[in-house]
């Protein structure tokens, strides 16, 4: 019986040190896994930072956008507006100086595509007029608006109204 009872023991003492490295491995095991995940979680904290500072850039550079395509669209409605204020002005220079020595426009123009006195191209901007004298066919800054009448030529009108000029 006491040699049972030494094997006994010597059995149990050897399973309680293989249950001891077991338990020191399963140790070091849960230790190896904690650092890992607090790895994990300091690169997750490192991407998620990343991620905000990445977010924060883009609504500045879409802010930045917006505002650069604002000025850009203010910069056109006020060429738009400039350039028409300069057509209007280049009218008004072009009919002061319609009346200084230009020829009579032929009554029936051959070219019903150029105007009857500056022989400038009718297109989408310069509109097509008949002289309601002489029946000739002039633009926007050769002609003058009679109100009710119609249109007629400069030179019509200068001969018609001589106080005029």
């Amino acid at each position: 019986l006491p040699q049972r009872l030494a094997t006994l023991a010597t059995t149990a003492w050897e399973e309680a040190r293989q249950s001891r490295q077991q338990l020191q491995a399963q140790r070091q095991e849960v230790a190896r896994l904690q650092e890992q995940l607090s790895r994990a979680r300091q690169d997750g904290e490192r991407w998620a930072s990343a991620l905000q500072r990445a977010q924060r850039e883009a609504l500045e550079r879409e802010a930045m956008r917006g505002a650069e395509q604002a000025r850009q669209q203010e910069l056109i409605r006020d060429m738009k507006g400039r350039l028409l204020e300069l057509l209007r002005e280049k009218d008004a220079l072009w009919q002061k100086t319609e009346g200084i020595d230009t020829p009579m426009p032929s009554p029936a123009s051959h070219d019903a595509g150029l105007c009857a006195r500056c022989r400038k191209d009718f297109r989408l901007l310069s509109r097509r007029y008949n002289c309601r004298l002489c029946q000739g066919k002039v633009c926007h800054a050769c002609s003058v608006d009679t109100g009710k009448q119609g249109r007629c030529c400069l030179l019509c009108y200068q001969q018609r109204h001589p106080q005029a000029t």
